[in-house]
């Protein structure tokens, strides 16, 4: 048995430290992070998300659960710099270590964790130093590296696939794609910036569709979990076609009783932007 002060958080999901038996609940505070934590969480600890499924995270409001759920768990794991800002006004009352993977990517990478944009999970390689930093946390960094492996592979379809584009020019309902279009070589395009409900005005929107005509894009991208109105208006005037791109935010409850996870989500990405961007 380990003594407490020196006792890890992964021995405390393990197998408990001093007399009392520890808590096995890691919370997440939406979708890509509770995929991440199940596939590098101990044997035997449950790992819960907070946003439901089909729910706009960046809108999440928590209930006296929720919040007891925050206070309670063996470890948070959560995306700071207000992309919840209800989850992370909770945790202020929380005294158990909780886990910023942002912070925790500038710590450890530097320069090189990339600009001030929350999406690091669009980026498999980014993704794959998230899961590294959440197995690390829980004692284990080794527990990361099957993970990893899966996702050096879907960077590699990804870099395959995308080498060769008649287009380079992403356009994106919001600016939620700059970690991917960085990493393969694309220019986003957003329409609006990292909110994806803010509306601009009918001057502003002339002025997008006068964009999106000079990129010579064929495709306007917009998402699963935000309103597709301003995408389908832009694109009918530019007189483009319009189509799904996942950021991956949230999964919907269908996707996951039929077994749905972020790598069928991510190689259904792969396909909408090789059709749109016209790779071969």
């Amino acid at each position: 048995m380990c003594v407490a002060p020196v006792c890890g958080l992964g021995a405390l999901l393990a197998a408990g430290c001093g007399d009392e038996p520890a808590g096995r609940q890691i919370v997440t505070s939406f979708y890509p992070l509770e995929f991440a934590a199940s596939q590098v969480a101990p044997d035997g600890v449950d790992v819960t998300n907070l946003t439901p499924p089909g729910a706009e995270p960046h809108d999440l409001e928590l209930d006296a659960r929720d919040v007891a759920s925050l206070r309670d768990a063996s470890l948070v794991v959560y995306v700071g710099g207000g992309f919840q800002p209800a989850v992370e006004d909770a945790l202020e009352e929380r005294d158990g270590p909780s886990h910023d993977i942002l912070g925790d990517l500038r710590i450890r990478l530097g320069s090189r964790a990339g600009p001030n944009d929350p999406h690091v999970w669009l980026d498999p390689i980014r993704f794959g130093d998230v899961a590294r930093g959440i197995a690390a946390e829980l004692g284990d960094p080794d527990a990361a590296d099957a993970l990893v492996d899966q996702l050096e592979a879907l960077d590699a379809e990804f870099r395959r696939g995308l080498a060769r584009c008649e287009r380079r020019e992403l356009v994106t309902s919001h600016a939620a794609f700059g970690y991917l279009a960085a990493s393969y070589g694309l220019e986003q395009v957003p329409l609006v910036g990292l909110e994806p409900e803010a509306e601009p005005r009918p001057r502003d929107v002339e002025r997008l569709v006068d964009r999106v005509r000079v990129t010579g894009a064929t495709t306007v991208y917009f998402e699963t979990l935000a309103s597709p109105e301003l995408a389908e208006t832009v694109a009918r005037e530019a007189g483009v076609e319009t189509a799904v791109l996942d950021p991956l935010e949230g999964l919907s409850a269908d996707e996951l009783a039929s077994g749905t996870d972020y790598f069928d989500v991510m190689r259904e990405n792969l396909a909408a932007l090789r059709a749109g961007l016209g790779c071969t």
